[in-house]
């Protein structure tokens, strides 16, 4: 779900104009929310930050908001303080429908003339690329904090809505973080996230949840990829998706073939490359751990974890504590499309220049279904527990869901659990609810059962385990007995169709 944050406003909004546009999809609470903080008649400037990784339809959302309130709209790009402003005055020129562009000294001009357009009535102006500027110009976040902390005291005669948009990176973190002084100035924050997999089906206009997952399994719920990078292609059913793939994510013709590396370029720079592609493809291989990729890059501990937090913070990886064990954190790919490429399109990308797509796929497939397809199912079926399941049915209204690991001397592995569901408690991890599997290429059958039961065992002498649920999440059937102990209330099954329509 994506985070707004920001108190309720009462404002004077004209419907038809501000209705959101059909390009786009999704995003009605952001929208709402952006149309609000743009309107509000109140007097008194007003500051709101959104961010979002690339590709999740931000830059849209903001061209949309000016255009729909008549407000001022700037993208910033990398370039130097001087080049900036002369752009961003040649804007204000052609928004003003001057024919002299402006010629500021410095940001503080600037600034000071683009709040100066809220005299009139409440109106956006929207900064986006924030960071490219300050990239170029340090000092831009104190000029914008002394000239909103200036415009703050009495007389409130500017009502401009300043609005600085920004991918969710390192910058950002940090120039709205609780301890900076734009924080406490700031009255909205939206965090754009990718789509859910339900709503990503629906961007899609996939109906057959299998299908969905699949696509999914492959792009995620980035918005973008469904037209600009696909040429809107769409697997027409579960028989075109081998097709479909070979003629987008793995054809050097299409966008989406080079999107993950331009990615990853985007995201943290070509200067840390190499380590975090080493981690990258020990995350696809299934290392999840600190110990796990350090051994997989052959490098101490410190050395991983320098990498690994320069991931995390550019919200490539996502972390989160072992649902049996907290003292574990475990990390994982956050974008299906990374994820598909470390672990099928990298690994062969020499034969996809020496060969047919068609041949290097049907190769690929056993490590499509094993570490793309399987992990994946698992993070929905944890989706699916956290946000969708009906509190009766995982035991409380709020709930975190999480990969669990347990020791098992007597076994030659230990024993996971793929959704592992205790009550939201604060930070902290509260009592457990649900323990459950998930297998996406197999079917499930009593022995799965049999193997949560010993999970319960072990968990019996760590904490109270007489009302714990368990599930079984499977997207290739269960057997007879199992829907047999499902009757019985032995076991809850979850199936794709429930995963993707029900509660």
């Amino acid at each position: 779900m994506n985070a707004v944050h920001g108190q309720q406003r009462t404002s004077i909004v004209d419907p038809e104009r501000s209705a959101k546009p059909d390009r786009l999809f999704d995003r009605e609470d952001e929208w709402a929310a952006l149309v609000s903080f743009s309107t509000d008649p109140r007097p008194g400037t007003g500051l709101g930050v959104v961010m979002g990784r690339p590709r999740q339809g931000k830059t849209l959302l903001l061209e949309s908001v000016a255009r729909a309130t008549g407000g001022f709209y700037f993208c910033g790009q990398e370039a130097t303080e001087a080049e900036s402003l002369r752009r961003v005055g040649e804007e204000y020129a052609r928004y003003r429908q001057v024919a002299q562009p402006s010629h500021w000294r410095d940001w503080k001009e600037g600034i000071d003339a683009l709040l100066a357009l809220g005299d009139a009535r409440p109106l956006p102006v929207i900064i986006d690329s924030f960071p490219d500027l300050v990239a170029a110009s340090p000092a831009l976040p104190s000029v914008i904090h002394g000239a909103l902390r200036h415009l703050d005291r009495a007389p409130l005669e500017s009502r401009a809505r300043l609005l600085l948009g920004g991918e969710t990176a390192p910058v950002m973190t940090r120039l709205f973080a609780q301890s900076s002084p734009l924080h406490a100035l700031a009255a909205l924050k939206l965090d754009i996230q990718p789509l859910n997999f339900r709503r990503a089906a629906q961007l899609w206009g996939i109906d057959d949840p299998r299908l969905a997952f699949l696509v999914y399994t492959v792009v995620g719920g980035t918005p973008a990829y469904r037209y600009d990078y696909v040429g809107d292609d769409v697997p027409v059913d579960r028989d075109d998706f081998d097709a479909w793939v070979c003629r987008t994510v793995l054809n050097p013709c299409t966008p989406l073939f080079h999107e993950a590396r331009h990615l990853l370029d985007e995201e943290i720079g070509p200067w840390s490359h190499g380590a975090c592609h080493s981690v990258l493809a020990a995350l696809a291989k299934g290392c999840t751990t600190h110990g796990e990729i350090a051994t997989f890059l052959g490098q101490q501990l410190t050395d991983a974890l320098r990498a690994l937090v320069l991931l995390r913070d550019h919200g490539v990886l996502q972390s989160q504590a072992d649902g049996l064990q907290p003292g574990i954190t475990r990390h994982s790919i956050a974008d299906s499309l990374l994820a598909f490429e470390y672990a099928v399109a990298r690994p062969r990308r020499a034969a996809l220049e020496q060969s047919e797509a068609e041949t290097v796929w049907e190769d690929a497939r056993t490590d499509f279904n094993s570490l793309v397809a399987e992990p994946r199912f698992a993070q929905v079926c944890r989706e699916w527990a956290a946000c969708f399941a009906d509190p009766a049915t995982v035991g409380a209204e709020h709930v975190t869901a999480s990969y669990g690991s347990l020791s098992d001397p007597s076994a030659t592995a230990g024993l996971d659990a793929e959704v592992v569901v205790r009550r939201r408690d604060g930070h902290m991890s509260g009592p457990l609810l649900s323990v459950g599997l998930a297998r996406w290429h197999t079917g499930i059958d009593i022995h799965h059962l049999q193997r949560l039961r010993r999970i319960l065992d072990g968990l019996g002498s760590r904490e109270d385990v007489s009302r714990v649920h368990l599930a079984l999440y499977g997207a290739s059937g269960f057997s007879p007995e199992l829907h047999a102990a499902h009757a019985r209330g032995e076991v809850m099954l979850v199936d794709l169709e429930r995963l993707y329509r029900g509660a």
